[in-house]
């Protein structure tokens, strides 16, 4: 039987710092495969990805993945608490032993935080400071009772997975991996390594070739680039048009938000410009582009609070094929490798991801479902 570790990415873009994260994995796991569930062709902060799910993918397995599946789209575009949730229970649902991740303070006890974390009363009134965002109060709570603090993406995300391990019947093994030379949102670059954003920033320069491996440059040549901006022009339309009773029906738009995109959206020249004019205390910027996005893909309360859908295949390497082989031998499976006219229609479950993925190829020109296959990397190819 072959053991798993897992990886819970968005590789927006997959650069030199990821594919240390899966050598590592690799190595400090002592696994024999390395499995990655990977955010679609939108991400968690509520932003369509720089380039398409096939070409991250594809990047991956060429430089340490052996199977990578999608995130589906209610599970990738949620909440850090939903988002790390979701990831967890994708891959328990594939059999791994063990789930590695990137942190700042690998020598936490990330194990005894998670079930400190359950074990944490249901306290509302401790999140009604409308002065100050969630996560800001959130940080104040977890410092006072565990004495941790989420200054880091990174430790956000780790004890999210942490947590959502710990409520496991059999939870996996947890394999933090230090960050090298650069934090989550570092604007600058250190060696050869620069971090996701940092890489958006300075997409167009030729500069970004030095903190991304050689082969996965070369899948980013042909790649079209899709940023928030392309699709502006759609979300603008959507907001002139609708009414606060129907913006009510989208997900997160609550506690009076409907009325405040529909104000500011009037005289907004920009995406960024709209999301400066709707901002407040109590909102962060990545709460309002996620609210924004479910805007402009139709997301629905039920749509997004249904349990989580199939994983979809987007690449193997040979032994990423057999342990496929291997997990849809040992039960029922909910895996999808090609989408066709009954797991592809609007009503499945699989099916918001496909609608949201019209939206992207709007602007990306290519189909992200229908004929497409899995990525298969043959090394000697």
């Amino acid at each position: 039987m072959l053991k798993a570790v897992g990886i819970i990415a968005e590789y927006n873009p997959f650069h030199n710092g990821h594919r240390y994260q899966l050598q590592q994995a690799r190595h400090l796991s002592g696994a024999d495969v390395v499995i990655v569930v990977m955010s679609g062709n939108y991400v968690q902060r509520g932003e369509p990805a720089l380039l398409d799910k096939w070409t991250r993918s594809a990047a991956a397995i060429e430089n340490g993945a052996d199977l990578v599946m999608e995130l589906p789209l209610n599970t990738a575009v949620q909440p850090a608490d939903r988002f790390a949730r979701g990831g967890i229970y994708a891959l328990a649902g594939l059999n791994c032993a063990a789930v590695a991740f990137g942190t700042e303070q690998p020598d936490l006890n990330y194990a005894q935080l998670g079930q400190q974390i359950n074990d944490l009363p249901a306290e509302p009134a401790a999140f009604i400071d409308y002065s100050q965002t969630y996560a800001t109060q959130l940080n104040a709570v977890y410092q006072e009772r565990l004495h941790v603090r989420l200054d880091d993406p990174n430790v956000i995300l780790a004890l999210g997975y942490a947590a959502a391990n710990a409520s496991l019947m059999n939870p996996m093994t947890l394999v933090p991996v230090p960050r090298v030379a650069v934090g989550h949102d570092e604007p600058s670059a250190v060696g050869h390594f620069a971090s996701a954003s940092a890489l958006r920033q300075m997409w167009t320069s030729d500069f970004a070739s030095a903190y991304v491996p050689t082969s996965a440059w070369q899948l980013y040549q042909d790649a079209p680039v899709v940023r928030w901006e392309d699709l502006w022009p759609y979300l603008h339309y959507r907001l002139l048009t609708m009414t606060p009773v129907q913006l009510r029906e989208i997900y997160q738009m609550t506690e009076g938000l409907e009325y405040r995109f529909i104000q500011q959206n009037r005289d907004a020249a920009s995406f960024s410009d709209l999301l400066q004019r709707v901002k407040t205390k109590r909102f962060t910027y990545s709460r309002l582009s996620r609210v924004a996005l479910y805007t402009l893909l139709a997301c629905t309360n039920q749509e997004m609070n249904n349990t989580q859908g199939p994983l979809r295949v987007l690449g193997f390497s040979p032994i990423g094929q057999r342990y496929l082989k291997q997990i849809r031998s040992q039960e029922e499976s909910t895996v999808i490798t090609n989408v066709n006219a009954k797991n592809g229609a609007d009503t499945a479950p699989y099916g918001l991801t496909i609608r949201a993925d019209r939206v992207y190829t709007l602007v990306n020109g290519h189909s992200q479902n229908f004929g497409r296959a899995p990525f298969q990397y043959r090394k000697d190819e």
